[in-house]
């Protein structure tokens, strides 16, 4: 949720509503960052605006609840002994996150959890938290149970001393406390031994085994970097002019594949997923779904599987206690507290925050005065020859460039996140308020907690981890505050054109553990300074990946010297027609005329788009011709009409029930499924075009469940015709085929087509290896199918 929950919007619409009329117009007319922050940061009353957020951001749980630990356990216990280890180890997670840290309360959820890792094999995993458990206290009499795990850990891992010594420790702690050895332990305890006895006879074996595992490492790609841009290509160039403002252009000849840009995220932040937001306080039971806050690392994005709890909220994970205590160092110190509150705002102004933490006050008030700077010379040519960087581009290469820094080098920095633009002056009067409110309820509440010193980098680490009770104070914003205010306001601002969506191709629908059906989701906003340079088109030539908070742009196409590099910020051609595309992105605040709007624009015929994704007769199934409320056949001898409206509503109509279908399939009514989506296909056909994109997911779909049910020549037949209708639309290389090709290469490996599966193989790793990299999971999955195939006996690969 990029912008604040709409009850805020609507508190603060009704607050500039209530403005006096000449304020209001002062606040409209100024262009100056500066200058709205003065005028407005006393705007937020305390008897009306205040209580409101408070009472907002009760809604959302981000504090330490002892209750709530105990549903999460209990719920973690129930799942455990279904068998659903999977799950346990989320609730387990959960409820870590609530305890107090390093009670012994909070030991018994590592410990539990360290029982569901084991049943799922994640062996080293285990062993952390079983660490864990007993650094924290775990009570005595249940420790030898925990050592006997830890035991039969190490064993399975073949660290034989490590695993006599717990062994020992569980048999001592046994003997010392006089527990009774039950048939649980002895049954244990025997099964142990064998255990040992077994890697001892294997160990010569095991060795080696596991030193050739630790050798196999990938090429890396061959890069050389560009001397004046941090992290491009030495085949890109930074250049400026009025119209394009800044961009790269290729200055040689670039392959498909290769490598343009390795940027990490100057700043990231997760996005939590609706469920996390806004709980109705009446309610008694905590939430269980399954969010991104509960998915990934809040730092470095990584996907958890055991997650590590912040000390002082129950909202912010990790993967690790490293992460945990950089992300506190560097930034979460401040925002811990402030968990409901950035939740209740927004990614936006959660963004804004974290950037001007990373870059410290004496970065940001650097900055923020030389912008004044600028604003009062902006009509003075003499003074702006004082600020390079604001300067127009000159022959001598990059000095004069925005964000360039006095060696003429644009880099990763806050230097150049502070100078991609906010277009101030383009932004609603209504919604420059409402951030600018919002900015200002951050500084006041860091004000009243007492984290003023902290946030302006005043205070010495020691008193980090307890805030000081500080006296009440009028209300008023220090200075310093007014300053970090209005550098929080300018990136919230930036961000409508700057964020970029960090995106994961996630798990989607059920997994039979041979076929995973995967999309990409939303995993964070960002801002890549470098990513930025790059201008819009439609039909792009690069295709974006990313691996945690590192972007990765390669050339999607073969790109001549001299061309622009081009990202697609909105949708793809092929996804929407240009007037949809060109309301879609309004809100970047310019008209987009790449060639693919300008071809489109200029020509007579219907776009690829419109005929492909169009209505057909219900009669004679003929194309129905455009038109704003009524749809005539294009067959003269039918001749019917429909409304546009009656045909929306079929198509909604057709999506619920799928919907239903992949439900009953999530259920494990795999036939009840395929029967509804059979007749989907059926009714759809008698309105919607063949090569209609909801016609490829339903045999998408199909494919998903006959998959499941084993039936993998029906499930590869199904998705044959769904690739087929994928590349009339995106192109036979575009990524979106790259995934389809993936899903039919597992179904074709399950089903043991052999020939079928190597040449799909071939194919799949042709296209994503040049969107995604050769080092990328899916590329690692098909080269593992590929010499699983290859490793069978001749005979068979002769027969199939």
């Amino acid at each position: 949720m990029a912008l604040p929950v709409e009850e805020w919007r609507l508190c603060a619409a009704r607050r500039w509503a209530a403005l006096e009329p000449a304020l209001r117009e002062r606040l409209a007319a100024s262009a100056s960052l500066h200058d709205t922050l003065r005028l407005g940061c006393g705007l937020l009353r305390p008897e009306a605006e205040a209580p409101a957020l408070r009472g907002l951001c009760r809604r959302a749980r981000t504090g330490k609840e002892p209750a709530a630990a105990r549903f999460y356990r209990e719920e973690g216990n129930r799942l455990f002994g279904r068998r659903h280890y999977g799950a346990a180890v989320r609730l387990y997670s959960q409820a870590a996150s609530h305890e107090v840290p390093g009670s012994p309360e909070v030991s018994l959820c590592f410990a539990n959890r360290s029982a569901a890792l084991f049943r799922l094999g994640h062996l080293e995993v285990c062993l952390e938290d079983i660490a864990r458990a007993e650094s924290y206290g775990y009570p005595d009499n249940l420790l030898p149970k925990v050592l006997l795990r830890k035991a039969e850990c190490l064993l399975c891992l073949g660290r034989l001393r490590d695993a006599a010594n717990a062994l020992s420790a569980a048999e001592n702690k046994i003997a010392v406390d006089g527990i009774v050895t039950s048939p649980a332990y002895q049954t244990l305890l025997k099964k142990l031994s064998q255990l040992r006895i077994k890697i001892r006879e294997n160990e010569s074996c095991l060795q080696p085994a596991r030193e050739a595992c630790g050798d196999t490492q990938r090429k890396s790609e061959i890069w050389e970097e560009n001397d004046s841009i941090s992290g491009a290509s030495s085949s890109l160039s930074l250049n400026f002019d009025s119209e394009r403002g800044r961009h790269l252009v290729a200055i040689q000849d670039i392959l498909p594949g290769q490598n343009l840009l390795k940027e990490e995220a100057f700043v990231s932040v997760l996005c939590p997923g609706e469920s996390r937001l806004l709980q109705d306080s009446s309610e008694t039971a905590w939430d269980t779904r399954v969010t991104n806050a509960d998915l990934y690392c809040h730092r470095c994005l990584r996907q958890l599987l055991a997650s590590v709890p912040c000390r002082g909220c129950s909202y912010a994970k990790y993967c690790s206690q490293n992460c945990a205590d950089v992300a506190w160092e560097r930034y979460h110190r401040i925002e811990c507290s402030l968990g409901a509150l950035l939740l209740t705002l927004g990614v936006f102004c959660h963004v804004a925050l974290r950037t001007v933490l990373l870059a410290g006050f004496a970065e940001v008030s650097r900055l923020v005065e030389w912008s004044h700077d600028n604003d009062k010379d902006v009509h003075n040519p003499e003074a702006r020859r004082k600020h390079p960087s604001e300067a127009p581009a000159t022959r001598t290469g990059t000095r004069g460039i925005p964000g360039c820094n006095d060696n003429g080098q644009y880099q990763s920095s806050y230097q150049a996140v502070f100078n991609l633009l906010p277009h101030a002056e383009k932004h609603s009067p209504e919604h420059k308020f409402l951030c600018m409110l919002s900015v200002v309820a951050i500084c006041k509440q860091l004000q009243e907690a007492g984290l003023e010193a902290a946030f302006l980098n005043r205070e010495s680490p020691e008193k980090w981890s307890k805030p000081e009770t500080r006296e009440k104070t009028s209300g008023e914003l220090s200075p310093e505050l007014k300053v970090m205010a209005e550098a929080m306001l300018r990136h919230v601002l930036q961000l409508q054109c700057n964020a970029q969506a960090i995106t994961v191709m996630q798990e989607s629908g059920s997994r039979d553990g041979a076929v995973v059906n995967k999309k990409p989701v939303r995993l964070a906003t960002a801002f890549f300074p470098v990513l930025s340079l790059l201008n819009h088109s439609c039909c792009p030539n690069i295709s974006l990946s990313f691996n945690g908070t590192a972007a990765t742009v390669r050339a999607s196409q073969p790109i001549p010297s001299g061309q622009e590099i081009f990202h697609c910020y909105g949708p793809h051609r092929s996804r929407l027609r240009v007037a949809e595309r060109q309301q879609l992105l309004s809100q970047y605040f310019f008209e987009c005329h790449c060639q693919a709007c300008l071809d489109e624009l200029e020509s007579d015929v219907k776009s690829v788009v419109s005929m492909r994704n169009s209505f057909c007769c219900p009669s004679c199934r003929s194309s129905m011709q455009v038109g704003e409320d009524i749809l005539c056949c294009s067959n003269e001898a039918c001749a019917i009409s429909v409304s546009r409206e009656s045909l929306s509503r079929r198509l909604q109509d057709l999506q619920q029930q799928i919907k239903k279908a992949l439900e009953l399939l999530k259920d494990g009514k795999a036939d009840r499924a395929i029967k509804m989506l059979l007749e989907c296909q059926v009714d759809a056909g008698n309105f919607l075009s063949p090569e209609h994109l909801l016609m490829g997911e339903m045999e998408d779909h199909l494919a998903q469940v006959y998959a499941t049910l084993g039936k993998w020549q029906e499930a590869a037949r199904h998705l044959e015709r769904s690739i087929e209708i994928v590349e009339m639309h995106h192109g036979p290389s575009s990524v979106e085929i790259g995934h389809e090709l993936f899903k039919l290469a597992q179904i074709l490996f399950n089903g043991f087509a052999v020939s079928e599966a190597l040449s799909t193989i071939q194919r799949a790793e042709e296209v994503l290896s040049v969107h995604c990299g050769p080092q990328s999971t899916q590329i690692q999955e098909l080269q593992e199918m590929k010499t699983c195939l290859l490793e069978l006996p001749r005979s068979i690969l002769q027969r199939t």
